[in-house]
């Protein structure tokens, strides 16, 4: 039986092969009489494993060597604390709030310091982002948040702000859950980089944290142990029993990306799928996309019926075709197509398809 193309936004669809190596390797990893689940963190099978896709997740995504990759848990929701709680000092910080996700940072923040709203893309239903010349960037802000791609309203920032030409020498946040590795990143123009695992890395549990090393040190009292970025980088995120076998999936996925060709193959790539997608949108009048084309995301796309009454029809024959989970975010409705590093290009090609035949069915 052919396999479905899971279109879902997280957690989603990871490379055939990972789960297949992972399905082998379940109940004895390379000969330990263990399964990755059965490890001790700190036995030297499990740490080889850790260390393997530290190295691997650095490669690939070119991190330099004054900043610490840290593997914790809580997800990208739970970082909307731990980064002030790390970063504020309990002073001001600026939240960009170009959706969905970088709201609740917005408001997270609020908790340990003041949040400072820099710029909002409300006005554009979060269709578009608002031009970084008119940010209002605070004059001693401790550090300025983004979310570099919005899962659920579909909007990206194919570039990083300079925020010195800004005016601003606040170190630059970013949450990269939904696009992490589909992308280089400009690292000269970042502090910190945050992602939940369960879209482009592996399954949830495991949350990437990429944190420059001068910006350690400087947690709120109140800030737990196991969250003070300090404790997790000075134990090698080992205070605590880190997502060993989401650790271990991870490393599967860093691995099958570098089979791939790395980052630098798989953004040509998701450049392809993504132009697949939207010049079909474009093309017609029963569908629409409505986010500025300058921020389209190249991994998350929604897009509308023109007579939502057909939603569900829409979406009951796209499961009889093997496309899987199109509903959109209930905050936004219509549809969402996440393709993500996983997603190959023949599954575009059949949502397209499929698309393309439900309209002529509907005429």
């Amino acid at each position: 039986m052919t396999r479905p193309y899971n279109f879902s936004a997280g957690p989603a669809a990871m490379p055939l092969e990972v789960l297949q190596q992972a399905a082998a390797e379940m109940t004895d990893w390379h000969g330990s009489g263990m399964g990755v689940m059965e490890m001790s963190h700190r036995g030297k099978e499990f740490i080889s494993i850790y260390e393997q896709a530290e190295a691997d997740v650095r490669e690939l995504l070119a991190v330099p060597a004054n900043f610490k990759i840290l593997f914790m848990q809580g997800g990208g929701l739970a970082e909307n604390a731990i980064v002030p709680l790390n970063l504020s000092r309990g002073e001001t910080v600026d939240v960009v709030v170009t959706g969905s996700w970088s709201e609740k940072s917005y408001k997270e923040a609020g908790k340990y310091c003041t949040s400072h709203l820099a710029a909002s893309g409300a006005e554009s239903h979060f269709t578009a982002i608002p031009a970084a010349a008119q940010w209002q960037l605070s004059a001693n802000a401790q550090y300025v948040h983004l979310c570099t791609n919005e899962t659920i309203h579909g909007v990206e920032f194919h570039t990083l702000p300079d925020l010195k030409a800004l005016g601003s020498d606040a170190p630059l946040v970013i949450d990269f859950s939904s696009h992490v590795l589909s992308r280089s990143v400009d690292w000269s123009r970042v502090g910190v980089a945050f992602g939940g695992a369960q879209k482009n890395i592996g399954p949830a549990g495991v949350t990437l944290v990429i944190v420059r090393e001068d910006l350690l040190g400087h947690a709120l009292k109140a800030c737990p142990s196991a969250f003070n970025y300090k404790t997790v980088a000075d134990n090698g995120s080992m205070y605590n029993t880190p997502p060993t076998y989401s650790i271990y999936m991870a490393g599967l996925t860093f691995q099958w990306l570098k089979r791939q060709g790395g980052v630098a193959a798989m953004e040509q790539q998701n450049i392809a799928k993504a132009k697949l997608l939207y010049d079909f949108l474009d093309s017609s009048s029963f569908y629409s996309n409505k986010v500025a084309h300058d921020c389209r995301s190249r991994m998350n796309v929604p897009f509308f019926l023109a007579d939502e009454s057909r939603n569900d029809a829409f979406l009951t024959g796209a499961k009889a075709a093997g496309l899987l989970q199109l509903k959109g975010h209930k905050s936004v409705g219509g549809m969402r197509a996440s393709i993500y590093n996983a997603m190959p290009i023949e599954g575009v090609q059949a949502l397209v398809n499929y698309m393309q035949a439900f309209e002529k069915t509907q005429a």
